[in-house]
């Protein structure tokens, strides 16, 4: 009998076989009765080279009211670039000022044995200071999940796989 497990395996091709839910949540075509935001950035490994093979998730769970006419309510995929990139266009859902993220993220990558979770927030959110989630993450951290604001609803947020700048994630038990 064979030791090894399906982290150890080949695969999966993320961008082939995931296609299906990239096409469902591209940005060009969301429907939403909110206002949106872009969140977009470059996902580094720990020597600073940009990740080309990544598929980042994102997820707003307070979305799907707002997304009802998506395929996938809440729900994003996308893969990074050749230099790493990615972008997010979002419906903007969190109430103003209530500290909560943007969006939930999940990172699937080359080299992770386990997909990665984190959050990101806007800087702008007047409830960063209260908000639960940030005062879970080290203080030292905590800038590591901010979205910077470039213009009116565009934000600016790079994710780090390892080194002194690698992005804070999350442990779900």
């Amino acid at each position: 009998m064979t030791r090894i497990t399906t982290s150890q395996t080949i695969g999966p091709f993320s961008h082939e076989a995931w296609q299906w839910a990239v096409d469902a949540s591209a940005a060009g075509q969301l429907e939403t009765t909110a206002a949106t935001i872009t969140i977009s950035g470059a996902i580094y490994d720990g020597d600073g080279v940009p990740v080309n093979d990544a598929q980042i998730e994102a997820w707003q769970p307070e979305a799907a009211g707002a997304e009802a006419a998506q395929a996938l309510p809440g729900f994003r995929r996308v893969p990074s670039g050749d230099q790493g990139q990615f972008g997010l266009r979002l419906s903007q859902c969190a109430a103003p000022g209530s500290g909560a993220p943007a969006t939930f993220i999940t990172v699937f990558a080359r080299g992770l044995v386990k997909h990665q979770f984190s959050a990101v927030f806007l800087e702008d959110d007047a409830g960063l200071a209260q908000s639960a989630i940030l005062q879970q993450v080290p203080a030292e951290r905590r800038h590591t999940l901010i979205a910077r604001k470039t213009a009116p609803g565009v934000y600016h947020w790079d994710i780090w796989m390892q080194s002194d700048k690698e992005t804070a994630f999350f442990d779900y038990v």
